[in-house]
């Protein structure tokens, strides 16, 4: 990928593993919200990450004002994924969690130049990710 020999392969698995390692965190993360959503304990936060939704106005017209503990209690992730945006795809989507752990794992036995194109699109979503979650509200 560097263009000189023994520093492809360290290259190739220095991406692979940041991209396992955050698809895992951001796995990690999302199976928690989901948790608290399925418990009818869901936050602010909690649906803003699941559904991209990064205005609390938008919000409170998509699931309705909270209760007094600020908990949304009704929502579920039916309704979760009806409201979700793109935004919510980079944050906290299982599928492309997996895809991008799938392409990372397959870059180690595919020498392919699309297979360093596929890694660098997976890497590209992974760090979009993260930078719409600083944009969180908290």
């Amino acid at each position: 990928m560097s263009g000189y020999g023994p520093f492809d392969d360290f290259t190739l698995a220095a991406i692979s593993l940041a991209i396992v390692l955050s698809a895992i965190i951001s796995l990690i993360g999302t199976s928690a919200r989901k948790r608290s959503i399925y418990l009818g304990e869901a936050r602010a936060a909690d649906l803003a990450e699941m559904t991209g939704i990064l205005d609390p106005k938008q919000l409170l017209a998509a699931f309705g004002p909270p209760d007094m503990g600020r908990v949304w209690r009704t929502v579920t992730l039916l309704d979760v994924r009806r409201a979700r945006q793109p935004q919510g795809w980079l944050m906290s989507s299982d599928l492309v969690d997996y895809g991008c752990v799938l392409v990372a794992v397959l870059a180690f036995f595919i020498s392919h130049p699309l297979m360093y194109g596929a890694l660098l699109v997976a890497l590209a979503i992974q760090v979009g990710g993260w930078v719409v979650a600083t944009r969180l509200p908290r």
